[in-house]
């Protein structure tokens, strides 16, 4: 898909149009249960969220959901990838998170994480963000 080649006012406004809804209630929580709970050191982690029993499944669902619908936009050429990944690389510390098992996932759902690896592929800005979420999580995840 061909990117758009630069920011302008509607760009601008969708941003804003998004961070309201990150700020929303529900949606603050459980971005924070995700990024404080979710550590996952194998596929069978990825799996277990995945259940609707699991206590972080409905935060889960929230986030990755709202993260790819976020992503979407830019890779759908809406907005310039790299102005919008500026202010919504939070997403992409979620995909470092699973990026290794994305293979398995993949198996459970084809379309898992299509918006944010294309942002990591597509956009020079996302790649650098995501590098460095990749050593934060490595570094994080073994601690835990």
């Amino acid at each position: 898909m061909p990117h758009k080649s630069s920011a302008d006012h509607r760009d601008a406004d969708l941003m804003l149009k998004v961070y309201d809804l990150r700020r929303e209630p529900v949606m603050r929580e459980s971005r924070a249960a995700i990024n404080a709970k979710f550590w996952p050191k194998s596929f069978a982690a990825v799996q277990a969220v995945l259940k609707p029993d699991n206590p972080l499944n409905a935060a889960w669902r929230q986030t990755s959901t709202y993260w790819e619908m976020v992503y979407g936009i830019a890779r759908h050429g809406i907005v310039n990838p790299d102005f919008w990944i500026e202010s919504n690389g939070e997403g992409l510390f979620l995909f470092a998170k699973v990026e290794p098992f994305l293979p398995k996932l993949r198996e459970v759902n084809p379309r898992s994480f299509r918006n944010a690896e294309w942002m990591t592929t597509s956009c020079d800005t996302a790649k650098q963000v995501f590098a460095y979420y990749q050593g934060r999580v490595a570094q994080m995840t073994e601690s835990k």
